[in-house]
């Protein structure tokens, strides 16, 4: 112990002596383990946090898809989920919700009206989670019945902004607008449950659906996985299930899709977390190369020092003890103002974090993390600390006080330390080029060609009292009443019905429609459509060019033939190289229902960013469907946001039973698709910007030391005549060759490694040649830019001082 404190001493006594390098060696280490530390408390929270549910990888979650043609989800329907459920050998527990997840609507707590996403679940769904509830109680099979006492349970999230997290919560009636009926609040669910998807809070399906619409009612199952039972045999039985006795030829044309509950929740993070993990792993070793190319300069400028120490006696292990001991308290201080780092960072990220990111509320530097960096602080001084402080020690005394400062330090450890910078700026060009394709995918997305025009775009969605408006033909007439009102509203340039929102990943509506005259072979290779019913004028209102033919009128009504617009693609695929108006697809479960193409448009992205979707359009007023959609676009003449106060009191003066329950520009929709690659791209940007500045900063530590070390030289080589000129040539010419090799090993590095961001890229090729071209002229600037310094200064070099020095 005594020896471990004079040590101690002994270190802070000389790291005291170089204040200039014990600054940089902390910021170097602050700035790589506090990033690192910081993106890896991100991605965690919100890519690999685990979920506040028993043995979540056992949670599951069940639809069908066609067979071997898309990736769409197709629900079970009431009856189906009530025998599946009854009849499942692969699943211990099975509930169920509505196939519209979370959906909004208005909940009255005396006069405060709040807009809140409700999710319709069975009375077993959390039972099947095992989520516990903070405050009082979930559903129970009970409250999944008609004539039960009406009641809901609230997210964490909500509880604590709407109710202020008062405990007494509990037995509050609050009434849900759409059917008009009083809820008692009987629970509060723990934080990170928001499952469907953005869920505000959940009710019994059973209790909310009239028992007229039961047979139009669409359920995903969720179930809890039996203890032999996987994903595959989960999927075979569903499958089993669509194939049995009785079955519609449409169920026959499904096969079982089974999903474990964290990948629907958070997304398919395979990737992410593998880049994210590596690109800490490569700033975390670039900041470990630095700081070890920093303590081997200081080691070698020290070789008279520890020659002296040990002509005096002092033993190989005391020596490295000291040196060792003085790396410790480096390690110390990077460690601890690393923390700060990461605290900060993480702090600023929850502020500035892109629109749309799940979890926010969730991201906090905990102390788990915190461990982390100090273990890796430890792990990193002591693998690159220990090399120099052995080399520095091995010292040959005789050789060492009879020659000068350069030519101790020797050719081969000066490329050594070279051969570092140059590994720094490989490793650099490997996380930039990553950083540097995930952006310009990022900026595809942003960019891509939606089909419509979303500026000015303004997408409603309305609240509607089903108990009094109980049929399709009143639901159409008070919408009819608010569409007339909403069109004269000064600012409105054009309305119409649509689906769903844009982006919608449920709630929207699908189809496979038959061409007349199709064969059953040509028809099962149909593709599945996207349906939307939308009124007349809907074309103009989003801005999507009517290729041929017309867009629908007033005139296509009940009544009237009945008629279609159909997308290109679709175009194409029913009636390859000929005129599509005027034929004919079937629709119905019997095929008895034959619609008219009367118009082509182009293939939209209104359902989804990465691909423009076939889809067939028909007209609201021709009811084939039994629901009016309740969504709505308005095209504004000025800011969408602006005319929204102007609409809810225009809505509210219509009826009494209606209400907007959402409007947001269409803008604002994108959100949620560009939230990740948004997300990959701040995180990436973190890493590449730290590990550019650690490459630069090394090259310019080598650049500055190699000036400084060969002063002899240089003062030599002016008395000779040597101009400024050439000095700066040859030193440019160094950092440049360093930078060079670095840059090669590089650029081979990344065209090896970049094929594994697959997954995260859009429209780019991991192999890009403009990206990796551009990224590699960057770095070679940073390169020259770093080298520049040390060069010029060079030349301030006094050579009649130089030539008396020893170095």
């Amino acid at each position: 112990m005594e020896r471990l404190l004079q040590n101690a001493r002994l270190a802070v006594r000389s790291l005291g002596r170089a204040p200039g390098f014990v600054v940089t060696a902390s910021l170097t280490l602050a700035l790589g383990i506090g990033l690192a530390t910081a993106v890896f408390t991100v991605a965690e929270a919100l890519l690999l946090r685990r979920l506040p549910v028993r043995d979540q990888d056992r949670v599951v979650v069940l639809w069908g898809e066609m067979r071997e043609r898309d990736q769409l989800n197709y629900p079970l329907g009431a009856e189906d989920a009530r025998s599946f459920a009854q009849n499942t050998r692969t699943l211990e527990k099975t509930g169920f919700y509505a196939y519209e997840g979370a959906s909004p609507t208005l909940v009255r707590d005396g006069q405060q009206v709040t807009r809140l996403r409700r999710a319709l679940v069975s009375g077993e769904f959390f039972d099947v989670l095992g989520a516990h509830p903070v405050v009082g109680r979930t559903l129970t099979e009970a409250d999944n019945v008609r004539g039960s006492t009406p009641v809901i349970v609230l997210s964490y999230n909500v509880w604590q902004r709407v109710f202020g997290g008062d405990r007494g919560v509990l037995e509050k009636r609050v009434m849900l607008h759409e059917q008009g009926v009083v809820h008692t609040i009987v629970g509060v669910m723990p934080q990170g449950l928001d499952y469907p998807r953005g869920a505000d809070f959940w009710s019994p399906v059973i209790p909310a659906v009239q028992e007229r619409h039961m047979q139009f009612l669409a359920l995903y199952a969720i179930g809890r996985l039996a203890p032999n039972a996987t994903l595959a045999s989960a999927a075979e039985e569903l499958t089993a299930f669509y194939q049995r006795p009785g079955a519609t030829l449409w169920q026959r044309n499904l096969r079982g899709a089974v999903h474990s509950l964290p990948r629907l929740i958070l997304g398919d993070t395979t990737a992410a977390l593998f880049t994210f993990a590596a690109a800490s792993l490569l700033l975390l070793l670039i900041t470990c190369i630095n700081v070890a190319n920093l303590l081997l300069v200081r080691g070698l400028s020290r070789v008279r020092e520890i020659a002296v120490r040990s002509a005096l006696g002092a033993k190989r292990g005391r020596v490295v003890a000291q040196l060792l001991t003085e790396n410790a308290l480096l390690a110390c201080a990077g460690g601890a103002l690393g923390s700060v780092v990461a605290a900060v960072a993480v702090r600023g990220f929850v502020t500035f974090a892109p629109a749309g990111v799940p979890r926010v509320d969730e991201i906090h530097l905990n102390a788990t993390v915190l461990a982390g960096a100090v273990a890796l602080t430890a792990f990193a001084m002591l693998l690159f600390a220990l090399a120099p402080a052995v080399m520095t020690s091995r010292v040959q005394l005789q050789d060492v006080l009879r020659s000068d400062a350069r030519q101790t330090t020797g050719r081969g450890r000066r490329l050594l330390t070279e051969g570092l910078v140059a590994a720094q700026v490989a490793l650099a060009l490997i996380v930039l080029s990553a950083t540097a394709l995930v952006a310009k995918s990022l900026l595809k997305l942003e960019r891509v060609d939606l089909a419509l025009e979303p500026s000015r775009l303004l997408i409603a969605e309305f609240s509607i009292r089903y108990d009094q408006f109980d049929s399709r033909g009143k639901l159409q007439a008070v919408l009819d009443r608010l569409t007339t009102r909403i069109e004269a509203l000064p600012g409105v340039a054009g309305i119409s019905h649509v689906v769903a929102v844009p982006f919608a990943s449920s709630g929207a509506w699908d189809g496979r429609p038959v061409a007349e005259g199709q064969s059953s072979d040509e028809a099962a290779a149909n593709p599945m459509l996207n349906m939307d019913v939308v009124s007349a004028g809907y074309f103009a209102t989003l801005g999507v060019p009517v290729l041929r033919g017309r867009d629908f009128t007033e005139a296509d009504r009940e009544g009237a033939p009945p008629v279609i617009v159909v997308s290109q693609s679709a175009a194409e695929h029913y009636w390859p190289g000929a005129d599509p108006i005027g034929k004919r697809l079937l629709m119905g479960e019997k095929l008895d229902s034959a619609f008219t193409v009367i118009g082509v448009v182009p293939d939209t992205r209104y359902r989804s960013l990465r691909d423009a979707r076939a889809s067939i359009y028909f007209a609201v007023r021709q009811p084939f469907f039994p629901y009016a959609p309740t969504t709505m676009a308005i095209r504004t003449a000025g800011s969408p946001s602006e005319l929204v106060p102007t609409l809810r009191r225009t809505i509210e003066a219509t009826d009494p039973g209606v209400a907007l329950a959402s409007a947001a520009p269409f803008e604002a929709f994108l959100a949620e698709p560009l939230a990740q690659p948004r997300l990959n791209t701040f995180l990436l940007a973190v890493f590449a910007s730290a590990a550019v500045a650690l490459a630069a900063i090394g090259l310019f530590g080598v650049m500055t030391t190699m000036v400084r070390q060969r002063v002899r030289e240089i003062g030599v080589r002016m008395a000779l005549g040597a101009t400024g000129r050439d000095l700066r040539r040859m030193i440019l010419r160094r950092g440049l060759v360093i930078a060079g090799v670095g840059l090669t090993v590089g650029v081979a590095g990344a065209l090896g490694l970049n094929r594994l961001l697959g997954a995260l890229l859009y429209d780019v090729s991991p192999s890009d040649a403009v990206t990796l071209g551009i990224v590699a002229a960057t770095l070679l600037v940073v390169a020259t830019l770093a080298t520049a310094l040390p060069a010029r200064a060079s030349t301030r070099v006094d050579p009649v001082q130089a030539l008396r020095s020893e170095g």
